[in-house]
């Protein structure tokens, strides 16, 4: 049995648990950036099938589905069992990706092709589980926690094709390069998230203010948090959750929430909008051909992942954090213009342009993302905090599927369509 000693009262442990909560990023989103830069190797095995946007199609449909379900009900579930098992779906699916490739010898057959979608269904089921669990749960602790998490996301993204470019390289001109690159690509892919089920399951729960955080949002009423306080060994608390009486629990409902903050869950789904619409499909199917050549797609991707986790740091400088919900508003229709921009580059524009452009969409989506996120949950309790950060998710990969299917307009008029 556990007793209040056990709660800690001074907030150790602060630097670690934002090292977890970045390193927890990257392996929630490290998996599906790695099948996104590994893209054009996809395009070499299935030319005609339109990879980029069909895997990311099959990805976001799945994911959309299981997120609003999850959403709905994340009052009820375990916080720590849907993290656990996300990661662990995603180590088992990235695995899977090596043995198909190994199986199949790397052969472009529709039923190779049928499987690899299978298990991008997979990715997707596991960043339902995984996003809107992580997001709700950090949202009732300390922003800087969010905001570390959010970076990791951008981190995964650059580290997937720094380690592209490099693999590149390095296999380039070597029989079976590209196959070879990318193997080894998912193998790394899979021990970061074989890393994160153990940092989750072993680590993250025990460290001395993720316990206060989480036993505080407990006294607050948010049920999700049982599991993990038991397994921080605070049992008697984890017991008092369970028998809580609901009905005196004082929360807003989702509705009220979704009132109160639908001008960030609107802007928030925008921003993807944007962003998927053009990245990756269009950086790899429109772009036409220049200097680089084969490198060009590999090397605008590298830019958007870049600036994209660069920019994820900038709002932890309190100056540069932009917390207005108007300026946020009108940074956000701004970037509409994104998309007639990057239309007349590749038509018009020489590779140069459409770098710089490709980094400002990296940059404004990775800046804006987390300060609607550190915004958002500002003035809630633990469960309000909780429900708000999974309605954020539900948002975010809304305008992510929007996005994606919106970037196949860019094949109007296109001979391979």
């Amino acid at each position: 049995m556990s007793n209040p000693e056990d709660i800690p009262t001074r907030l150790e442990g602060k630097n670690a648990a934002r090292l977890v909560c970045c390193f927890l990023g990257v392996g929630s989103l490290v998996a599906w950036n790695a099948m996104l830069t590994i893209t054009d190797y996809y395009y070499q095995i299935f030319p005609k099938y339109h990879p980029s946007r069909v895997l990311t199609l099959v990805y976001q449909l799945v994911a959309n589905v299981f997120i609003i379900t999850l959403a709905t009900k994340e009052a009820k579930l375990n916080t720590r069992l849907r993290n656990i098992l996300g990661y662990s779906i995603y180590t088992v699916s990235t695995f899977c990706l090596i043995i198909l490739d190994l199986a199949s010898h790397g052969s472009g057959s529709v039923v190779a092709y049928v499987l690899l979608c299978l298990i991008v269904a997979l990715f997707g089921l596991a960043d339902a589980f995984v996003q809107g669990a992580m997001v709700g749960d950090l949202s009732f602790m300390c922003p800087d926690f969010i905001q570390a998490f959010m970076a990791g996301l951008g981190i995964a993204g650059a580290l997937t094709s720094g380690l592209r470019l490099i693999t590149k390289a390095i296999f380039d001109k070597s029989p079976d390069g590209q196959r070879k690159g990318a193997l080894l690509f998912i193998g790394i892919a899979t021990l970061i998230e074989l890393a994160c089920v153990f940092l989750y399951t072993l680590v993250f729960a025990k460290l001395p203010i993720v316990k206060y955080y989480r036993a505080k949002a407990a006294k607050e009423g948010a049920k999700t948090v049982s599991a993990d306080l038991a397994a921080a060994g605070l049992q008697e608390q984890a017991e008092q959750v369970h028998q809580m009486d609901e009905s005196k629990i004082q929360k807003l409902t989702k509705k009220q929430l979704l009132r109160q903050n639908i001008d960030l869950g609107i802007n928030l789904s925008l921003i993807y909008v944007v962003t998927l619409s053009i990245f990756p499909g269009f950086l790899y199917e429109n772009t036409g051909e220049h200097q680089l050549g084969d490198w060009y797609a590999p090397v605008l991707v590298a830019m958007y992942n870049g600036w994209d986790a660069i920019s994820r740091f900038i709002p932890s400088i309190k100056r540069l954090a932009l917390e207005s919900r108007k300026w946020i508003t009108v940074c956000v229709l701004a970037r509409l213009l994104l998309v007639p921009a990057f239309y007349f580059t590749a038509k018009y524009a020489d590779q140069g342009w459409m770098l710089f452009l490709t980094s400002f969409l990296g940059l404004s989506n990775g800046y804006l993302t987390v300060c609607i996120f550190s915004t958002a949950p500002k003035g809630y309790n633990g469960p309000e905090a909780n429900a708000l950060g999974n309605l954020m998710c539900v948002f975010l990969l809304g305008g992510i599927f929007a996005g994606v299917c919106l970037g196949w307009l860019w094949l109007i008029g296109n001979d391979s369509f």
